[in-house]
């Protein structure tokens, strides 16, 4: 006898009330609870966020890469944004595109250099929020420059994971020019152009654990 065939008799229509928020299933498999209060200090987990960037290659492609080896802090204030503050310190030497050589040329003195130069970071200088939408300013330092960039980020979610931890998720993006930081390095293309844009965009997918 097939004990999920039989058709349950008809009951009285209930009187549903609303549910609190759920997020989407954790990568557990565990739906898990929205959360409203997400003031306070947090450690940004490498191991679930992405530093990228891209570029124009040759005039016709886009490279990608990350820079995996990071460490980061913030305090989110939601009663008080501008109190709010976020800390990155990224390896230059981790610097990865897929390609050996062409990881090894952006590691040299071409680029960042990163046996003279093997951090780069980034200290917020203001934050403002709209809405789930934070605008963060701060001094992106690379090599021996520090200069002012703005990154827009959209607040993904917030959840509590299997583990208890208080989770909070961000997506930015911003664009610069990569000589405004000494990266200066090209070749001319025989058809026209260079081999390497000046712009660069960067992308931050970030996943924070509130502290204990």
């Amino acid at each position: 006898m097939r004990l999920f065939s039989r058709k349950p008799a008809a009951r009285p229509t209930a009187v549903t009330t609303p549910k609190s928020p759920v997020a989407a299933p954790s990568a557990f498999g565990a739906p898990t609870a929205v959360l409203n209060d997400i003031a306070g200090d947090y450690t940004i987990d490498a191991s679930h966020s992405r530093l990228g960037f891209s570029a124009r290659h040759a005039m016709v492609t886009t490279v990608r890469g990350t820079f995996p080896d990071f460490t980061g802090t913030a305090l989110v204030d939601t009663a008080t944004p501008a109190n709010s503050h976020v800390h990155l310190a990224i390896k230059a030497a981790s610097i990865s595109t897929g390609s050996p050589d062409r990881d090894g040329h952006l590691a040299s003195a071409d680029f960042f250099d990163v046996e003279t130069f093997p951090e780069l970071t980034f200290q917020s200088t203001k934050v403002a929020r709209e809405g789930d939408t934070w605008t963060v300013t701060g001094d992106l330092t690379i090599k021996d420059v520090t200069r002012p960039v703005t990154i827009e980020f959209e607040q993904t979610g917030s959840a509590t994971d299997p583990f208890g931890n208080t989770r909070l998720g961000f997506e930015g993006a911003t664009t610069i020019n990569r000589k405004d930081w000494g990266l200066a390095w090209n070749a001319a293309l025989e058809t026209g152009g260079v081999l390497v844009s000046e712009k660069i965009k960067l992308d931050f997918d970030v996943s924070a654990i509130k502290n204990a």
